[in-house]
């Protein structure tokens, strides 16, 4: 299933958008067309004739790139295809198999502005949730409230060993963080809102030491619920007291949380029309938890070795590598990093991709060939492991 999100960059924000569903086309504007706002009396007709003029020119040229664009994408979407079809046949895969050639990009003049329409304010940006609006959905609708822990090395350790549990090594956990949180991220930093600045603002839900979308964790929940609930009914065996008593109750309201997300289909649109109301807010709260956010965290990561392996690959894959699954999505990703090393220079980002989120993605367009993104990832991981909160996240390994 897709995923798609980041932390101190906004490249894994934007990654987790490149697999959203449906292509995107930007509609022409019918001449002389009038919008739903007040008229400007003081439009001169010189400047109208002006405008009608500009507004023939943009609209030719906008159509003219939408049909190469359009084309493309199409093209793109059947290559993926058939690749997909030769997977299945057990073909190889060749470099013919990809598009090889770069998206189209519009050149043309902007759209011209309307001088007998008064130009309305820009609208305010969507709201993105933060920590609060969790906690408050969490505690209103399944009257669960996330045991935080007492240190961020707790959270770390818990993590640690998490990964470890899950046959995730050392290497891709650590450098996965670095990338993710810029190597020194801490357990609940949500994406945009890394340094706490005064005025800053998120821009996603993409929350935790592997950014998961509130999308994710619905699915994570939905999908490994069960098998959460047996690891913590284990450990809850071992402990005694009150402190076995707290760890029974918070997995009896674990249960409650996991019969939501069972609510719909196993499908990841119909996860994310959970993960927009609500009660699916409460559930990306389970984040935050000592006991249940390490697992959920480190389950993304290992459902697509899982994906790889299935598919065939035994190797073990590079933290760049899975990276590349994390942020794309399993079966994007599983194209890039099955791709032999010798035509990954030579191949576009863009046949991985919908349109749609290509073009919100200015790092994929800046890197685009696989080579270079599967490098540029690489390379920020090696910056980002030598910072102190990777370091720490390490040595506990």
């Amino acid at each position: 299933m897709a995923k798609v999100i980041t932390c101190q960059n906004i490249f894994a924000a934007t990654l987790f958008l490149l697999v959203s569903c449906g292509f995107f086309s930007i509609p022409l504007i019918a001449e002389g067309e009038a919008r739903a706002a007040p008229a400007n009396n003081s439009a001169t007709s010189a400047a109208i004739a002006e405008y009608q003029r500009k507004l023939l020119e943009y609209n030719r040229q906008r159509k003219q790139y939408e049909d190469q664009a359009v084309a493309y994408w199409n093209s793109v979407s059947e290559k993926r295809r058939l690749r997909n079809q030769k997977r299945r046949d057990n073909q190889d895969i060749l470099l013919d198999d990809y598009v090889l050639t770069q998206p189209p990009v519009y050149s043309g003049p902007p759209e011209p502005v309307n001088p007998s329409i008064v130009q309305p304010e820009r609208p305010p940006k969507t709201y993105i949730p933060v920590a609060a609006d969790l906690l408050k959905a969490a505690d209103e609708h399944f009257n669960f409230v996330p045991e935080r822990p007492q240190t961020e090395q707790q959270y770390k350790q818990r993590y640690a060993k998490a990964a470890s549990a899950a046959g995730l090594t050392r290497d891709q956990a650590v450098r996965i963080y670095a990338f993710e949180c810029g190597g020194n991220g801490t357990y609940d930093v949500q994406a945009g809102l890394e340094y706490r600045k005064p005025g800053a603002k998120a821009i996603s839900t993409a929350l935790g030491y592997n950014q998961l979308l509130t999308t994710n964790s619905i699915e994570l929940l939905a999908e490994q619920g069960d098998e959460i609930v047996k690891t913590l009914s284990a450990r809850a065996k071992e402990l005694s007291g009150e402190a076995r008593g707290v760890l029974e109750l918070k997995i009896t309201r674990l249960k409650r949380m996991i019969s939501f997300t069972k609510t719909v289909p196993d499908d990841w649109n119909e996860h994310q029309k959970l993960a927009d109301t609500p009660q699916g807010l409460g559930i990306h709260a389970l984040n935050f938890d000592i006991d249940v956010g390490p697992l959920l965290q480190t389950q993304k990561l290992l459902n697509s070795i899982v994906f790889a392996r299935r598919k065939g690959v035994q190797r073990m894959l590079t933290a760049a590598e899975l990276e590349m699954m994390n942020l794309t999505g399993d079966g994007n990703g599983f194209d890039m990093v099955t791709m032999p090393s010798a035509i990954r220079d030579k191949v576009p980002t863009s046949n991985f991709f919908l349109r749609s989120g290509y073009e919100r993605n200015s790092v994929a367009i800046r890197n685009n060939v696989v080579a270079k993104l599967i490098a540029t990832v690489d390379a920020r991981m090696n910056q980002e492991t030598q910072l102190q909160g990777a370091r720490d996240l390490a040595s506990y390994f």
